[in-house]
């Protein structure tokens, strides 16, 4: 948990990330990130009780986070820090109506003004070779095609995908049911491709353990289920990823990320409904998937160019 255990202040925020996994059902992920920003602001500020949270002491955290340099000699990005101010007004929020203390109005700190994000994307025939950079005549790349193939079909988040397991599939169907963020189930679509990928797979693997994605293939069979440690990791799969990128000669250098994003932007580009992106991307507000827009725009603009004021 956080540092500084014995003011008041960390043992309030003790008790507001018990909250997050006990009654929220926030993922361990989730839990490490906020204790992570909770504790750089009690490092940040004196403020050693939760009434002690004051606008001198919000003054003093922004302050903070101006001038704060990371381990790349690059200050902090506009989002980031709002991302950290939104960590503390959801404390704040937390101990007003939970725990019914007289705290700073988390609605009086406000966030940072930053420019509307731009996303990147692949193009068609970016997707095309990097689909097919790996060698599906081995083991490692049977998988790997497999993963790159999944990302695409559904949207996935590398979590997302990484927490899958065998059981998880449904080829007669073609979906899958995932497990996002704040626990939301929803489903996803496998294209025929993808279903081909992930067979392909799975008829390969001489193995019974639990896990979809796996590492040292060639020595799995030798251990007994479930298997978790086998299960490939999140910077695992980043890497694969960032390999046959390089592989297909992307000079984007394209994240897991990168391919959620081409696949809202594909859906959108050939017709999709914006809410149904959204369902399938799993997003909370529509506004969010609202960034993916800028893709289609250009197209809107030629519609009205071809279509409209001709009379």
């Amino acid at each position: 948990m956080v540092k500084k255990s014995s003011s008041p202040l960390a043992k309030a925020i003790d008790r507001y990330l018990m909250y997050l996994g006990s009654e929220l059902g926030k993922s361990p992920l989730t839990v490490e990130s906020y204790t992570r920003q909770l504790n750089d602001f009690l490092r940040a500020t004196n403020a050693k009780s939760p009434a002690g949270i004051n606008r001198r002491v919000i003054q003093e955290y922004k302050q903070y986070l101006h001038s704060y340099i990371d381990d790349r000699k690059k200050p902090l990005k506009v989002r980031t820090k709002n991302y950290r101010l939104t960590v503390l007004r959801t404390f704040l929020r937390y101990l007003l109506q939970e725990e019914e203390l007289d705290v700073y109005p988390p609605d009086r700190i406000t966030r940072l003004k930053e420019e509307q994000r731009r996303v990147k994307i692949l193009h068609t025939e970016e997707i095309h070779r990097l689909l097919s950079a790996p060698d599906s005549t081995t083991k490692n790349g049977k998988r790997d095609q497999a993963i790159l193939g999944l990302f695409f079909s559904t949207g996935m988040r590398v979590s997302e995908l990484r927490s899958l397991n065998c059981r998880d599939l449904n080829f007669q169907t073609q979906e899958i049911s995932v497990r996002g963020k704040r626990g939301k189930i929803r489903v996803v679509f496998l294209s025929d491709n993808a279903v081909k990928s992930l067979q392909s797979y799975l008829d390969m693997r001489d193995d019974k353990l639990i896990p979809l994605f796996i590492r040292h293939l060639s020595q799995a069979h030798m251990t007994a289920p479930p298997g978790e440690e086998y299960r490939l990791s999140r910077i695992g799969i980043y890497n694969i990823v960032k390999k046959y990128a390089l592989q297909a000669g992307l000079v984007t250098s394209p994240s897991p990320h990168t391919l959620r994003h081409s696949f809202a932007t594909d859906l959108l580009s050939n017709g999709a409904d914006l809410r149904a992106v959204q369902e399938m991307l799993g997003h909370k507000d529509l506004s969010t998937t609202q960034i993916y827009t800028h893709v289609t725009n250009p197209q809107l603009k030629e519609i009205h160019r071809k279509f409209h004021g001709k009379r």
